[in-house]
This record gives C-alpha cells, structure tokens and sequence, in this order.
C-alpha cells in the first residue's frame, strides 16, 4: 500500500511461474521464483497533515533458471536484489490522500537468480476513502515507471510502466478483499524477455486478508493473466503477514 501511513514490519512469501529461456536457443521453459522477503516501513510527521514514509525490502530468492550453467533447473538458492524507498504524502482531507516517491533497487543478488542491473522506480498514488460503502473502504490508483541505469552491461535493460487501480472493501469481522492489490499491469519498453509477443500484460489480481488484531494483519493474494503479451507471470500467489510497531 503505497500511501499506507504505519510503522511495520511484514513477512512475504510469493511463488510464482514465468516463461525462461531454455538451454537450446529459441526454446522456452517454466522457471518458478519462490521469494521469502523481510520489508520495514517508518513513517516520519513533518508538518500537518504531510508525512515522510521509509521502506526497506531485503527478498530471499530460491530460483530455477535453466542455463549452460545449470542444464537441469535446479532450484539456486541466494539474496535478492535489496531496495529503499521513500514516499511524501500529504492528507488532502478526510476523503483523499495523494503521494510521490521513489524506489532504489541495487544489484545484491546472485548473477544467475536476479536482474544485476541497479533501477529507479518513481511513482505517485491518490486514495479517495469510500466511506459510504463501508469502513476501511478506498480506491488508489497507483502509477510507476521502473527503469535501469547501470549494472551488468550483459544484462537485459529493464525499462517498464505499471500501474495498480487498486479498489479495497471493507468487510465485516475485520476482513477485507482487493482488487489489483500490486502494480503488476505492466507495459514494457525495455528490452523483450522470453516468450514476449507484445507490450502489455494485465492479470486478473485479488487479494482477501483479515485483521487478527489491532497490530496483525494476514493476507493472500492471487493473480493470473487477461493479457500476456509481455509474460511477467503464469500464476502468483503471495502471502503476507504485517505486523503494526
């Protein structure tokens, strides 16, 4: 949640399935990306109603490419590529929300599990609370560009625009259900990745989650493509768990 203003700590799992290149040249094959990651947010008041938010990711990846160097497919094992963000968001009023900010992504990964390439990732959001639907209602569009500027030269360029038009209700007892939780609407400007016939891809994304306690939240999350022209995924679920400080 991009214009989420809490101090947490969260724990994710994902899985999930794309096309890869396979060891003959021209060939695809299924490689699966499981990630366990450890993410911190810290907010910061500056004046009234405006707000500095900190978050930082550290993933742990298990990864399956398949390569000269690994012509069966096992499973590599290794850290990720880490990333910092920072985010200004200003409480227009009891009903809209607005921000901007931008994440930093370093190369920290194994050579043969992440991208190598260090990115900036601008983006903004606006929330509009839904209060006549029901408490802890909203939609937030959120928009971001995600581009690499240096790294491994041997690398793809990675240069992509995402877009999340996420649309939360509130639900009795503490639960909640999304749609289009994560900006994983991608078009992409960079260069082709395996199995890539187009630009766009667009998946159909729901989140369902509860909140156990005033400080514990648990969430699933599950996507699968509308549109894969640009393949970013098969099939991802994700599960998280935020822990309020």
């Amino acid at each position: 949640d991009f214009l989420s203003v809490r101090n947490l700590f969260q724990l994710m799992y994902s899985d999930r399935s794309a096309p890869g290149n396979g060891l003959v040249k021209g060939t695809l094959t299924e490689v699966t990306t499981e990630t366990a990651k450890l993410r911190a947010d810290y907010h910061v008041d500056m004046a009234p109603q405006w707000e500095l938010v900190l978050r930082g990711d550290l993933p742990f990846l298990a990864r399956n490419p398949v390569n000269a160097n690994n012509p069966n497919g096992d499973f590599l094992y290794g850290v990720g590529d880490a990333d910092i963000q920072a985010a200004v968001i200003d409480q227009l009023n009891e009903r809209w929300k607005a921000g901007f900010g931008a994440r930093l992504i370093a190369p920290t990964g194994a050579e043969a599990i992440t991208s190598g390439k260090w990115r900036i990732m601008p983006g903004a959001a606006v929330r509009y609370d839904l209060q006549e639907i029901s408490a802890g209602s909203y939609f937030e569009p959120l928009l971001r560009y995600e581009v690499s500027f240096a790294g491994d030269p041997s690398k793809r360029n990675i240069s992509n625009l995402q877009f999340a038009p996420t649309f939360n209700i509130g639900l009795p007892n503490r639960w909640f259900f999304t749609l289009f939780p994560s900006p994983d609407i991608r078009v992409n400007f960079g260069d082709p990745i395996a199995g890539q016939t187009g630009r766009l891809f667009v998946p159909l994304d729901a989140r369902i989650g509860r909140k156990i306690s005033d400080n514990v939240t648990l969430s699933l999350e599950a996507a699968a493509p509308i549109i894969r022209d640009y393949p970013v995924f098969d099939f991802k679920t994700e599960v998280r768990l935020n822990i309020r400080f």
